[in-house]
């Protein structure tokens, strides 16, 4: 687990803004600071100066300055962040008027859109103009049902630059999944796409549209993005004032930016929503802003000449993520359609095509590119690569070892983990480190990350609880309509008393990397031995037949026992030979308690919308439970194999 798979260089190493703002630290505060270890200490111990001079070092625009960085309670969550200063979000994403590209729009039709800096500040000018004329103020809420498309990001950075309350969603969501979301925030504005294209087809939305429209209270406006949808007009059956995207607004002008106080609501994001009616999690502007520009600028290095890629919808965190890599000047490449349409080579060809730097995507897709085949050192150029970015589920060591042997061996493979509920992640790449094979290189600077076992102590090469000990500024302001705040406590503090559980299963080295070993709530107990589900998985997919795996805990006999479902290549049939292969192969490299008493064969897995396995989902089907809110799955269908299955009545 432990293989060095790359080093950066001393040359890369001291080029890196990582690097640079070490020094600086140093400089500053008469410090001796020698290395990354060091640094996150003190930006641990000194977060009140550690946050300042980040804000200070990207040149953070306070239209107020804080009267205080930080005050503390006694324990999480009770602080508040830079008290009294102002700025605004979409300021420092649009801080540049040149003529570079910030994006480029590419949808899987093949349709390519480019604009410079200075046309994207036009743009979200005559927007944030039209946004105002319709009555839209700070804190009212605008929804959106759009694909990653430039019009979705201008509304955004409109909406930001008047302080308006930002929330959307993909349009594959049906309607009860969107109406679960928006209906709980009831927006004044809906932003919608009347079509879009997904795996060589062309999905018509306006239906849904209309359904969804009529379902949300206090509905001023409904906005129509024709998108694929060409001949869409502003007739709907809303009691809403309709318009058509093209004659909204004029692309003209300088976008004016209210100042906003520091914890002015950005947006809203959703809990995945399986297991009932989805959390709705209000991120704070300046806290997103502050992680951002660090995540971004300092463990991405990224600067004002890199291409920023990642693989998302606008449903998934990543997409807000993505967004503000605008913040410290990269290009973006929106990409909306499927990654393997019309072949699995489909966004290797968009790194080699728009000379990205850094290219993201998920665990998923790179397991994917290798069952495919794919040899992408040998078919791709891929001269400009140089980070690789991987979250959504835990990346497994055999996609380490694939990345550098077919993919390219000299870049910084950056496994990530966060959540939704951070918009950001606890631990992350690192210009600065090595890259070991199946480990996350480093816990993110300012964050307090721990592992603990259940009585809060701190475990070191075992399996805990991922915590974190200390407030940080993108920690939310709560979920929307919780006016006590205690929804917001029972889902982050309830564990540990002022400590936020993560909820991840996890494992730190000596070395400072880590592991994570799925969902805590995933976690197996046979025998009252926890097993992490990511363990299992590693090992299945060694297993050249299956395509994919999914592990639950079966109550059984006064026990827990372990039971495995595969999905096979086509043509494959589960038996006893590949039943016992797939079992020794998990015994060779874990132990007889993580090897399953029953395997059983499916043909689908089903999956939230942002592409998660929903072990949970599974687990109750196989007892007979409810599954609250099929609504949050792509693939509700599925579920349907898991039910009354023989094999689970009958083996022992």
């Amino acid at each position: 687990m432990n293989d060095v798979l790359w080093r950066p260089s001393t040359a890369r190493i001291e080029a890196s803004r990582m690097d640079a703002f070490r020094r600086r630290v140093n400089l500053r505060f008469n410090l001796q600071l020698n290395d990354y270890a060091a640094l996150h200490r003190w930006s641990i111990e000194h977060r009140a100066a550690f946050w300042q001079t980040l804000a200070e070092y990207f040149h953070v625009r306070w239209h107020t300055p804080a009267s205080q960085v930080l005050e503390e309670g006694p324990q999480m969550p009770d602080a508040r962040w830079f008290s009294g200063a102002t700025l605004n979000y979409a300021e420092h994403l649009l801080y540049r008027r040149d003529d570079r590209p910030a994006l480029v729009a590419i949808r899987e039709d093949g349709q390519r859109e480019t604009f410079t800096h200075a046309q994207l500040a036009a743009h979200v000018a005559g927007f944030q103009r039209a946004l105002q004329a319709l009555g839209i103020e700070p804190g009212d809420r605008v929804a959106a049902v759009m694909p990653n498309s430039w019009q979705t990001l201008v509304a955004l950075l409109a909406c930001a630059s008047i302080g308006a309350v930002w929330s959307s969603s993909s349009p594959d969501f049906g309607v009860h999944g969107i109406i679960d979301r928006f209906g709980q925030i009831e927006p004044k504005l809906l932003i919608a796409c009347a079509g879009y294209h997904y795996a060589g087809k062309r999905i018509d939305q306006v239906d849904k549209i209309n359904q969804v429209a009529s379902q949300l209270p206090g509905l001023e406006h409904l906005l129509i993005v024709p998108y694929t949808h060409d001949e869409a007009r502003s007739e709907a059956f809303t009691a809403a004032q309709v318009s058509l995207w093209d004659d909204f607004y004029q692309p003209t002008g300088e976008p004016q930016f209210t100042p906003l106080p520091f914890d002015h609501p950005l947006y809203i994001l959703y809990s995945s929503g399986t297991t009932g009616v989805p959390k709705c999690i209000v991120h704070r502007a300046g806290g997103v802003l502050l992680q951002h520009l660090k995540e971004h600028g300092l463990h991405n290095d990224l600067k004002a000449d890199d291409v920023l890629f990642y693989y998302t919808t606008c449903g998934w965190m990543m997409w807000n993520w993505l967004v503000s890599g605008l913040a410290v000047g990269a290009t973006l490449v929106l990409y909306d359609g499927s990654p393997f349409h019309p072949g699995p080579e489909r966004l290797l060809d968009l790194i080699d095509g728009e000379a990205i730097s850094a290219f993201g995507t998920s665990a998923k897709y790179l397991a994917a590119l290798e069952q495919a085949g794919l040899h992408p050192a040998s078919s791709h150029r891929l001269d400009s690569l140089r980070l690789i970015l991987s979250t959504g589920s835990p990346l497994s060591p055999h996609s380490y070892d694939y990345v550098y042997r077919k993919i390219k061996p000299d870049l910084c493979l950056a496994s990530m983990s966060g959540g939704t509920d951070i918009v950001s992640c606890f631990v992350l790449g690192n210009p600065l480190l090595p890259v070991r094979r199946g480990e996350i290189q480093c816990k993110g600077l300012g964050m307090a990350v721990d592992v603990w076992d259940e009585h809060g102590q701190t475990l070191t090469g075992e399996k805990g609880e991922l915590v974190c000990t200390r407030h940080f500024p993108s920690m939310p302001l709560g979920f929307w309509g919780d006016a006590d705040g205690s929804r917001y406590q029972a889902a982050y503090f309830s564990q540990f008393a002022g400590v936020w559980a993560q909820g991840d299963y996890a494992e730190q080295n000596a070395d400072g990397g880590l592991v994570i070993h799925g969902r805590s709530d995933a976690v197996l107990n046979p025998g009252g031995v926890r097993i992490g589900t990511a363990e299992i998985y590693r090992q299945v997919e060694k297993v050249e037949e299956v395509l994919e795996s999914v592990a639950i805990g079966q109550q059984w006999r006064d026990d827990v026992r372990v039971v495995l479902f595969v999905r096979l290549r086509d043509g494959v049939q589960l038996d006893d030979a590949l039943r016992q292969h797939i079992r020794q192969v998990i015994r060779q490299y874990t132990t007889p308690r993580h090897v399953p008493a029953v395997i059983a064969q499916v043909t689908d897995i089903p999956r939230t919308l942002s592409g998660k396995l929903v072990e949970l989902a599974i687990r109750n089907v196989v007892h007979g439970l409810p599954v609250k809110n099929t609504d949050a799955l792509a693939n509700p269908e599925a579920l349907a194999q898991f039910r009354d299955r023989a094999e689970l009545r009958d083996q022992a």
